[in-house]
């Protein structure tokens, strides 16, 4: 028997990938599923409005302030026991989340969700290496996790919303339960244990650089997508730099650091993760308008919408399954490249939807968008942790995360911010004459700031003002959704070329 036929994987392997999943799916569901619950939640237990924002964006942003150091931990404790450690602590976690009497242990307990999370995102992904050495299944199996990532996204508030039309609001978390069981039960026997075998010290200073600069970063971009860039934003942001540049010096100078800046030497390695972050700036910030599009626009409620989700979510899965075919006939920086040119496509598709409601528009592009993103995606992912010493797998899987993270927060900010600059422009100069006559000074700029609030404000106007409104608004929320697609499709286009690179750099 040949060497490569040894390498390859068998049952056991393709069986432990079903295990490594499912968490995985649980994760990004995590993510979403309070959107639905939100109203019951706050008729339950009364939180304020700085308790709702924090009880829902703290989750986020302890997963990404804590990968890096997860996924450094996983390297030298095991990854395997990192994960299975992390599975209990997390179904320990949505169990108190499920049973919160109040806001603050709900807030305690979705912290708790976050910082559990990031240590089974990195530790999925790196143990695939550790079970795939064949390349091509390797691609394929992290074409799964991608796919998987991105349904969770989906599939959360499909399932929110069955579950909140029988039972209580706490249920969206107990689905969470039998999985981490299933993974606690499996993972011993299915999993190998994989370390650095000369890991040295635990660097805990700079662990809590690290964490310090990424939530600091994660909520400054957030708030400025929010705010804009007001004190606070600015401050976070500076912070967040100050802290990073600390944490960066202290790497380069200990015997044993956190992350391995060595890995970013390879010019696959921090090209891929640059790739990343583009990748998750452009799905995330044309998500932000698509999702207002779907509800506001048309007029779905979120479950609805969520099922119009469903066909991009196809052509993600299409996309990732893809590009295992595909790299076995085309270099795969030239497939990341072809993939990054065909997003594009799909975010000028969406660039063309107008004033009048067009969901085909909309659906086709996001479609198109989803199979061109998903192999450049999974491709980027693969050489990020291919190109990464084994022993360092854990960590090159964090940045991989971490980049994931980072895209998305700079997408919703930097889109977002495109967009409300664009729709604030347009509502100064062109709010009806007819509709602020009528409107109270607070519901006048409320629909001059947001095109939520504008809807909300053409519902207590007269029916022909109110619809005059609602016309003006949407045009000028469809301009800004046409210029976050174009800057979306030039970001995708730079990044196709930059393509190459990882080309020269894997020969």
């Amino acid at each position: 028997m040949s060497a490569t036929e040894t390498a390859r994987a068998g049952r056991r392997e393709w069986t432990a990938l079903a295990a490594l999943v499912l968490p995985t799916l649980i994760i990004a569901m995590d993510l979403v599923v309070l959107i639905l619950a939100t109203p019951a939640l706050s008729a339950a237990l009364q939180p304020s409005g700085t308790q709702l924002l924090w009880i829902t964006d703290v989750y986020g942003f302890l997963i990404a302030g804590s990968l890096v150091t997860m996924g450094t931990l996983g390297d030298r404790i095991g990854r395997r026991r990192l994960l299975l450690v992390g599975a209990a602590a997390f179904g320990v976690a949505s169990l108190l989340a499920a049973y919160a009497p109040t806001a603050e242990l709900l807030i305690a307990a979705r912290a708790l969700q976050g910082i559990a999370g990031a240590t089974l995102m990195p530790s999925t992904l790196s143990l695939l290496r550790s079970l795939f050495a064949d390349e091509a299944q390797r691609r394929f199996a992290i074409g799964l996790w991608v796919t998987t990532f991105s349904a969770g996204t989906v599939v959360g508030p499909l399932v929110a919303g069955v579950l909140l039309q029988h039972f209580w609001w706490g249920s969206v978390f107990l689905l969470n339960l039998p999985v981490m069981a299933v993974l606690l039960v499996v993972g011993p026997r299915l999993l190998p244990e994989v370390r650095d075998p000369a890991p040295g010290r635990f660097d805990l200073p700079g662990a809590a650089l690290s964490v310090v600069a990424m939530l600091a970063l994660i909520y400054g971009v957030k708030r400025a997508a929010e705010y804009g860039a007001d004190p606070g934003a600015l401050v976070a942001l500076v912070a967040g730099a100050v802290v990073g540049a600390l944490f960066v010096r202290r790497q380069r100078r200990i015997a044993h650091p956190l992350l391995d800046l060595g890995l970013f030497r390879s010019v696959a390695f921090r090209t891929s993760v640059l790739i990343n972050i583009a990748i998750g700036v452009m799905l995330a910030g044309i998500f932000l308008f698509v999702a207002q599009y779907l509800q506001l626009v048309l007029g779905m409620t979120p479950l609805e919408a969520g099922l119009w989700l469903i066909p991009p979510t196809a052509g993600i899965i299409a996309g990732s399954l893809l590009a295992p075919v595909l790299v076995q006939r085309i270099p795969a920086p030239h497939v990341v490249s072809g993939g990054l040119v065909v997003a594009a496509v799909g975010l000028a598709v969406i660039a063309q939807v107008g004033a009048e409601p067009n969901l085909a528009l909309v659906t086709a592009g996001m479609v198109v968008l989803g199979i061109g993103a998903a192999p450049a995606s999974t491709l980027s992912v693969d050489l990020i942790i291919g190109s990464a010493p084994p022993e360092r797998a854990g960590s090159a899987s964090a940045v991989s995360e971490t980049g994931n993270e980072l895209g998305n927060a700079l997408g919703i900010a930097l889109l977002g911010s495109i967009g409300v600059a664009v729709y604030r422009a347009t509502m100064a100069d062109g709010l009806p004459v007819a509709a602020a006559a009528r409107l109270a000074p607070p519901d006048a700029a409320a629909a001059a700031d947001t095109v939520a609030g504008a809807y909300d404000a053409a519902a207590r106007l007269p029916e022909a003002a109110g619809a005059e409104l609602v016309q003006v608004a949407t045009a000028a929320f469809v301009r800004g959704m046409q210029l976050s697609a174009w800057t979306g499709a030039a970001l995708a286009v730079a990044a196709a070329l930059a393509a190459p690179v990882l080309l020269r750099a894997s020969r």
